[in-house]
């Protein structure tokens, strides 16, 4: 099963983009963030001329997650739960759209949107850290299903110096500090893999490049969009990659989709 993520940046501004990336790289599972589309403004039959089957959890011009699946291929979904109880940063806000869980066809998928957090300090990175606690007890729990899993998305969060193409240029930015590492580090020291990390063991590894100072064409990326396996996936861990060409396409988002590879199709 090849399982990708994708931070698509507006998918209705995006569709053309997307259209090209399923058909031309065909992924099993595709998790979508910053769809931006409310529930009813997401372009479902675009996406099902596709072949594919979405679930997704929409917020009118900011935030949103998907989880499309290759109904072609035999793969069926089931939606588990949306949402971490997390209130966003805003006294009255509520919960923002950014986490969503499937079964699909005997994998479970978690598809999330981390909050950036900046600036920092502030209620908005203090809403980050809460947010990545809850996230870590909401993986404990499926951990303790005992099911294969695969926990993927934007994170916002740069694990390691390596995964950045300057630590002096981010050293300030809320995702390098000391807080969302080590919020990071406890996911996987509770037993996930980091796939892209796993077979790129000296970093280097980029899946965004930001819009301005000509960051893509300097290559001046870093590492935010992660895909955690629990054991039962890590041990069919085949290959990862970056589809970093897709970057460069004319109206594209400003990640590239990341995917891996899992033995057992």
């Amino acid at each position: 099963m090849k399982i990708a993520t994708y931070n698509i940046n507006g998918i209705k501004a995006r569709m053309p983009r997307l259209t090209e990336w399923l058909a031309e790289t065909r992924p099993g599972v595709a998790c979508l963030q910053e769809i931006k589309s409310q529930d009813e403004g997401v372009p479902a039959a675009e996406i099902e001329a596709l072949g594919y089957t979405a679930i997704w959890h929409g917020q009118k011009a900011f935030n949103g997650v998907a989880i499309l699946v290759d109904a072609q291929a035999g793969l069926t979904l089931t939606e588990v739960q949306r949402g971490l109880g997390v209130d966003g940063p805003k006294d009255g806000e509520g919960e923002q759209a950014r986490y969503l869980e499937a079964d699909v066809s005997g994998v479970r998928v978690a598809c999330l949107y981390l909050p950036n957090g900046n600036p920092h300090p502030g209620p908005k990175f203090d809403y980050k850290l809460a947010w990545m606690e809850a996230l870590r007890a909401r993986m404990a729990a499926i951990w303790a299903e005992e099911v294969p899993a695969v926990v993927t998305g934007d994170f916002n969060v740069i694990p390691e110096d390596s995964d950045t193409w300057s630590v002096k240029a981010m050293q300030d930015d809320a995702l390098m500090q000391p807080e969302s590492r080590a919020a990071y580090a406890r996911m996987l020291g509770d037993g996930w893999c980091d796939a892209v990390r796993t077979l790129n063991p000296r970093g280097g590894v980029w899946t965004y490049w930001d819009y301005q100072a000509g960051a893509w064409q300097r290559d001046h990326g870093f590492r935010i969009d992660h895909i955690l396996l629990s054991p039962e996936c890590a041990d069919q861990l085949e290959a990862t990659g970056v589809d970093r060409d897709h970057r460069g396409r004319e109206k594209a988002s400003d990640h590239a989709p990341v995917w891996v590879k899992l033995r057992g199709d």
